[in-house]
């Protein structure tokens, strides 16, 4: 009797849930997803940061639902490629991406038309194989018959084309092809279409890239600078398409370095202690938010807000483009006290960022500790998801392409890593969870890959030559100061185990 109340209660549970997502799917909501570029939790005020207000994005968190468990990638590129393909980055071709800089070669003059086309075509041929059953995010968007587009930072880089970026899913885009140009944020020019497009008064091959010092004049590297033409195409883009269902994909270049800006935003301009590299680099962090801003104001003024679901995440963990960065790089505390991966872990919080980035997570971009790889994650949907909610779920960038499946009523793709969490945002139970995340990396300055238990058990790779794994319990230690390995080696073991297997493994949704 007790066994048919509880498949009853878990049928009418599972009828409702699907009642539920096939009503949204029938509203066909406005998606739009803005992916920002380095930015650490700690940057958000509604994730800690006190020096840098942001209260555009703050708001979306006030009026939606905050992920405090939420993982991207170490570096640019993998972030990229786990969001665009369901897939976690240890999987194969998660860190296969192609050779950046070389239109800078051909625009500096270094070579030639006839020779940049000879190595443009050798790279395309020797470029990581999109297999013909490949389903993308952008695709997923389109087979529910939703106009697709994306402005930024294209596709999961480093040099991409416009058969290439069109075979994701994007029926409209408008950005860098090259993410090496992105360093810079005055482009000659930028790409629509495969239509190539000149912006005025910049002429810099390099796209105005500053230095690290990141000392040059404000405004140093041209006169259009490639965000206020972004958000300018994005307002433009909202106004055209507000009558019919849309998905907007923006992978912004903000905050990502060498800074750069048009000028200090006045919160900044006259700060009596911040030096000029980080003046420019809160006054990015601002331009950010002010960005989030237009996009909230237009959907209210063309009546679709409440049909429009707003998402906000970061590709990885912080990185520093002023203050301590030489440090991080030498692993070093202080000039004289180096850092080590034990007691002596580098924070922001301890290692003279004014800002704190990290907000007292270990490590930065590239690292396999938190501040390497814990992202934010806001979702805001009036009237769909309680205002002010906050989430432990344990969830990852490759969970979007799930989600907006459901969001959209497709059926996501058979062998996707990912998993919706679509009820989480809902209020909804979320009756399927993962095991485990990874998070794959290539580097080892500060750690390496690492795996993520739903109960908060994290494995780090601390050093691959030497094998050494640490284990963690980030629910309870989310700065990663107390190792367990010693004490649970029958767990270090069991996950470390599975880490390996998911490492360079087959694709299931390709079949192989």
């Amino acid at each position: 009797m007790l066994m048919f109340r509880m498949l009853t209660l878990a049928l009418f549970s599972l009828t409702v849930s699907s009642s539920l997502f096939g009503a949204i799917a029938e509203q066909r909501p406005n998606v739009i997803y803005i992916f920002a570029d380095d930015l650490g939790p700690g940057m958000l005020g509604c994730y800690g940061q006190q020096i840098v207000t942001t209260p555009n994005i703050d708001k979306l968190a006030r009026e939606g639902m905050k992920f405090n468990n939420y993982y991207g990638g170490v570096f640019c590129a993998p972030a990229r490629w786990t969001l665009l393909t369901g897939m976690h980055d240890g999987r194969i071709g998660g860190w296969e991406q192609t050779r950046a800089g070389l239109p800078i070669y051909r625009d500096a003059g270094n070579i030639t038309e006839d020779e940049y086309q000879k190595a443009l075509a050798k790279l395309k041929a020797n470029a990581h194989p999109i297999a013909t059953n490949e389903v993308f995010l952008g695709q997923i968007g389109q087979q529910a018959g939703y106009a697709t587009a994306q402005f930024g930072k294209l596709d999961i880089g480093f040099l991409t084309w416009h058969e290439r970026v069109k075979r994701f899913g994007w029926d409209f885009y408008e950005g860098y092809y090259d993410h090496q140009r992105c360093h810079g944020f005055y482009p000659p020019y930028l790409w629509r279409n495969g239509d190539r497009f000149e912006l005025p008064g910049n002429t810099m091959a390099d796209c105005g890239k500053t230095s690290e010092r990141g000392d040059e004049p404000v405004g140093y590297g041209g006169e259009t600078y490639s965000q206020n033409v972004f958000i300018e195409g994005i307002l433009k883009y909202l106004r055209n398409h507000k009558d019919e269902p849309f998905f907007l994909y923006h992978p912004t270049q903000l905050p990502h370095g060498p800074v750069s800006i048009p000028e200090l935003h006045p919160d900044f301009a006259n700060h009596p202690t911040l030096t000029l590299a980080e003046k420019k680099y809160a006054s990015m962090v601002k331009m950010l938010d002010d960005h989030v801003g237009l996009i909230m104001a237009e959907l209210k003024a063309l009546g679709i807000d409440d049909n429009t679901i707003v998402l906000f995440a970061s590709d990885n963990g912080h990185e520093l483009y002023y203050g301590p960065k030489d440090n991080y790089k030498k692993q070093r505390l202080t000039i004289n006290e180096p850092a080590n991966l034990a007691d002596k872990k580098w924070r922001t919080s301890e290692c003279g960022d004014v800002f704190d980035g990290a907000h007292g997570r270990a490590g930065l971009k590239r690292s396999a500790y938190q501040g390497g790889m814990q992202c934010p994650l806001i979702a805001r949907w009036p009237g769909k998801i309680s205002p002010g909610a906050e989430t432990n779920l344990l969830a990852a960038h490759y969970d979007f392409l799930a989600t907006l499946a459901e969001l959209v009523g497709r059926q996501a793709p058979a062998g996707k890593d990912g998993i919706s969490y679509l009820p989480t945002l809902l209020g909804q139970p979320q009756n399927q969870q993962h095991d485990y995340v990874i998070v794959n990396n290539h580097f080892a300055q500060m750690g390496s890959r690492a795996l993520i238990t739903r109960e908060g058990l994290k494995l780090v790779e601390a050093n691959r030559n030497q094998g050494v794994f640490q284990l963690y319990d980030i629910l309870q230690d989310n700065e990663e100061r107390n190792d367990l390995a010693s004490h649970q080696p029958e767990k270090v073991a069991q996950l470390k185990a599975i880490l390996q297997s998911e490492t360079d493994s087959p694709r299931p949704d390709l079949g192989m």
